[in-house]
């Protein structure tokens, strides 16, 4: 399905890479502006490159640079967005840290803190500071980054699954908040994609990334440009009825 985004304004956190770079370049190509936040910079602007380089739809992107667990640096990334486009019509609320893997007990209390800090505060942070310009303007769509560890259990990933599990319930407690007045927020819920993120992870437990993919009854990792599609279309006029919604891509792991 193909999407018109012209003359509308995206931001999306976390793109630096994996599914937030994903989400920026099919924007992008879909013809809509956008605005390319992380604390990376580096990856950042290379996202930024990529969107410039694209033989099709839109090459207007911005950078800039952007700590999700500082409500400071939350609230300077709008008003750039507002100084440079007037709007946002889409954001997606993307950036987050996977922690550690450990039991519960045993979870680094640091480290945990950062974890609900950056997804579930993080998150917070951007809808705060999003939700009263889309008022505004009388329309908007959010989407939040979750994760199928914000549906089940996750041993051994307890910061990361409380956080996302969290992010469901923040999406469809705002989602009822806002709908009347013209704004619409859902989540998404990948299983394991194919990002740095995962990569990494694989990598330092081979033998984990063995069970993970026979977990998946797909036998395989999603994409990011999957995940991306499905951002796109909660974002549509296409999905104009849908609201609080948490769209599972999983390979079929729910289901089982």
């Amino acid at each position: 399905m193909n999407h018109s985004f012209t003359d509308r304004v995206a931001l999306v956190t976390g793109a630096a890479s994996g599914i937030g770079r994903a989400a920026a370049l099919a924007f992008a190509k879909a013809g809509a502006e956008v605005v390319v936040s992380d604390i990376d910079e580096v990856g950042g602007l290379k996202t930024v490159q990529m969107i410039q380089a694209m033989p099709e739809g839109s090459t207007e992107a911005h950078f800039v640079r952007t700590d999700v667990t500082n409500p400071d640096d939350v609230e300077v990334l709008i008003e750039a967005v507002l100084d440079t486009y007037g709007q946002i019509d889409f954001a997606l609320n993307n950036a987050g840290i996977a922690g550690t893997r450990t039991n519960t007990a045993d979870y680094p209390e640091e480290l945990w803190h950062q974890v609900i800090d950056v997804n579930l505060n993080g998150v917070w942070y951007c809808m705060k500071y999003e939700i009263p310009q889309m008022l505004k303007q009388g329309h908007g769509v959010i989407v939040n980054l979750a994760s199928i560890a914000g549906l089940i259990g996750s041993p051994r990933l307890s910061a990361y699954a409380a956080s996302k599990h969290a992010v469901v319930g923040l999406t469809k407690t705002a989602a009822l908040e806002y709908i009347r007045k013209g704004i619409r927020i859902n989540a998404i819920c990948p299983a394991y994609t194919d990002t740095p993120m995962a990569q990494s992870m694989m990598e330092d437990d081979p033998r984990f990334g063995e069970r993970l993919l026979n977990a998946i009854p797909a036998q395989r990792l999603g994409t990011p440009e999957e995940i991306a599609a499905a951002v796109l279309y909660l974002c549509s006029d296409e999905a104009g009825f849908i609201t609080g919604h948490t769209l599972v891509l999983d390979g079929g792991i729910v289901a089982g």
